[in-house]
């Protein structure tokens, strides 16, 4: 099959490398000319996926129409805010193409998730997203991980698992979109939280009664949004937030150390414009989300306000023994 990636960052080159293992043809798309110049020279984007070297057979442009045409299956790995406007510049070309979504979070502003705005953008029903433990160094090893696909189109699942799944890649299905998605949401949040706790130094018995917690905060909001909660144990769910949570590899989870054992403000920013943090981009948008929908939410309220500088960090603990 055809198989084009939006984006060339550490997951699009790690999940081209997994379409590639199934002799599936790769074309690399990314608006950004030096990303696509410096892998057309070196097959490499050493910033995004240190070491890791892309095979000879791939393709990279910046031409949109060149990337999806004779397409089967469009990946869509950009980040949640430029989701939309890289769903505005596909939409002449995707026509009945099969779409897998890869970001996660919620749109800034309207508290969309990504498959909302897909759906709205593209007028499309051949839809999924994956989402699960599955770090890109690890996908870029063929390491063996597992992925949950969330759609309702039976063919786009069997198009994607056919092209997808290997000896090294498990997928698991199911037709709870917003469950998948919050999940792939709130484990950025949570990363954020486990790692300030670990740079205040707690114990691993107190990191593990905030994941307890977290775990079952995530579920209850599921359930409370419409989704099915039994979604909190699958791939997705339990599988990422211990991954995400748990792990200095986690961007999410180094920024919040670094919160945690009191790095000055200017680190905290350098580190913020030069790594892809996308706990604290969706840290705003879940805040705004159950605002919206008046869903009470304690710790995502808490959380908001240590981050941005509302609360003092170190109530942390009272509030965790505290909450309900």
């Amino acid at each position: 099959m055809n198989i084009t990636i939006l984006g060339a960052g550490a997951y699009a080159l790690g999940l081209a490398l997994r379409f590639n293992k199934n002799d599936n043809k790769i074309i690399i798309w990314s608006k950004v000319k030096e990303e696509i110049d410096t892998l057309t020279k070196t097959k490499m984007n050493e910033k995004a996926l240190p070491g890791v070297k892309m095979p000879n057979n791939f393709v990279y442009t910046k031409n949109t129409g060149k990337a999806i045409d004779g397409s089967d299956i469009v990946v869509i790995a950009v980040a949640t805010k430029f989701l939309s406007s890289v769903c505005e510049e596909i939409k002449p070309y995707v026509k009945d193409k099969h779409i897998v979504i890869a970001s996660k979070g919620i749109e800034q502003n309207t508290n969309n998730f990504a498959s909302d705005i897909v759906k709205t953008k593209l007028k499309t029903k051949k839809l999924c997203t994956i989402s699960g433990p599955s770090f890109a160094k690890d996908m870029a090893k063929d390491e063996l991980v597992g992925l949950s696909l969330a759609t309702t189109n039976n063919k786009t699942k069997e198009v994607v698992i056919k092209a997808l799944s290997s000896d090294t890649l498990k997928i698991r299905s199911t037709n709870d979109f917003l469950g998948v998605e919050l999940c792939g949401t709130l484990k950025n949040i949570i990363a954020l939280t486990s790692g300030m706790l670990d740079g205040m130094k707690v114990s691993e018995s107190t990191k593990a009664m905030f994941l307890t917690e977290s775990i079952n905060d995530t579920r209850k909001l599921i359930k409370k949004l419409g989704g099915n909660e039994k979604t909190i144990m699958s791939f997705a769910g339990f599988g990422d937030i211990l991954l995400t949570c748990t792990s200095n590899s986690s961007r999410n989870y180094t920024y919040g150390k670094k919160l945690g054992s009191g790095a000055s403000k200017k680190e905290l920013e350098e580190y913020l414009n030069n790594t892809t943090v996308e706990g604290v981009y969706t840290l705003k948008s879940i805040y705004g989300l159950i605002k919206s929908k008046r869903v009470k939410m304690p710790f995502i309220d808490f959380v908001y306000d240590v981050v941005f500088g509302y609360r003092n960090i170190n109530e942390i603990l009272p509030f965790l023994k505290e909450k309900e």
